[in-house]
């Protein structure tokens, strides 16, 4: 009779089973991401965050830049809170092995990792971090491959209400009287944040444009932006010269006749996807070609889709870009560790086998 939920609401065998199961391998999977990826080589960025060494060993020591990143990067596997941050690593012992930390530490509290995070930002470490993880995985044998791929997605954050003239003061670059005499009010408020639609939806945030190569699966760079501008404005900082293969697919969003001939021009091979216009549809040929192009350039949705299904979804919860570059900076980086230990793992499962 008891089938997945009993009549009064009990876990039955199945749920709490596949429950163990689903934490098994969270747990799993934190100890190969703890054991496989090279923690120590971002140290010395990390450090930075300090500036000045201490003059005196006296007082409290600075809480270890390494665990606070690597809290960093739990909060971005889970796109938690900072107050739920905290609180999860006091009650999940595996949040606690992963940090190395044991019953009698204390964890780093809210505050500490919000500040950790603003000097990040500020400093503008968190590209630095990126591109020194980008190249140890060059020197492990996972340079860029086979062609890259340029896509975007758009970054929900919390919604402003604000009056229809506050919005047109804020899109002139003003900052509206009212808030300017109430700062409690003016820091709760993203003013550079933007509205776009997307097949007729209204949407509110950043744009988190990406490129990612085609055989690793990798961010290879990446760019953030507020949601108005066009995917196809970025398309210059998003192409990756350190791939062999000048193959670059990306959808009809980044299609250009002029485009096109300045990609030719830079030695690439454009396999973006050709677009219709008002009064000339795409011929049968056309949209054959789209229709391969497909094969490739959806790879990239892999990554937008990890976001959302493995990595507790895209919205952000800072206010401004600054804060919002460096929020995705993290999460773009996070999704590049576990891609690696998924590589890493299954390379040793077919090493295994082939013994």
């Amino acid at each position: 009779m008891m089938q997945g939920m009993s009549a009064m609401g009990q876990p039955g065998f199945w749920d709490l089973e596949a429950r163990h199961e689903k934490l098994t391998q969270q747990r799993d999977f934190l100890i190969r991401l703890n054991t496989l990826v090279p923690w120590e080589t971002f140290r010395p960025l990390l450090q930075q965050v300090h500036g000045k060494p201490r003059k005196s060993r006296a007082g409290r020591k600075p809480t270890d830049v390494l665990l606070l990143f690597k809290m960093l990067v739990l909060q971005k596997l889970h796109n938690i809170s900072d107050a739920e941050l905290e609180y999860q690593v006091n009650d999940r012992l595996s949040f606690m092995q992963f940090l190395g930390l044991g019953l009698e530490d204390v964890v780093p509290d809210a505050t500490t990792v919000w500040s950790f995070r603003e000097q990040l930002g500020n400093q503008g470490l968190v590209e630095a971090l990126f591109e020194t993880f980008e190249s140890y995985l060059q020197q492990a044998g996972y340079q860029a491959q086979d062609g890259q791929i340029i896509d975007a997605t758009l970054i929900p954050v919390p919604k402003q209400r604000n009056r229809r003239e506050e919005n047109q003061q804020i899109k002139r670059g003003e900052v509206p009287l009212a808030w300017s005499q109430q700062p409690p009010k003016q820091s709760q408020k993203d003013v550079d944040a933007r509205w776009t639609k997307k097949n007729g939806q209204s949407y509110y945030g950043y744009k988190n444009h990406i490129n990612r190569d085609v055989r690793y699966g990798f961010v290879r760079r990446y760019v953030v932006t507020d949601a108005s501008v066009h995917d196809s404005q970025v398309l210059g900082a998003l192409l990756d010269v350190d791939n062999p293969d000048d193959r670059i697919w990306a959808d009809s969003a980044y299609y250009a006749e002029a485009r096109e001939a300045v990609l030719e021009w830079m030695g690439f091979e454009s396999h973006i996807h050709e677009r219709a216009y008002r009064n000339h549809p795409l011929t049968e040929e056309q949209q054959a070609a789209n229709r391969q192009r497909s094969q490739t350039r959806a790879k990239v949705e892999h990554v937008f889709g990890c976001f959302v299904t493995e990595m507790g979804g895209k919205l952000v919860r800072s206010i401004g870009q600054l804060r919002a570059q460096a929020n995705l900076g993290l999460k773009n980086l996070t999704y590049n560790l576990k891609r690696f230990v998924f590589l890493q793992t299954q390379s040793a499962q077919t090493a295994a086998m082939a013994e």
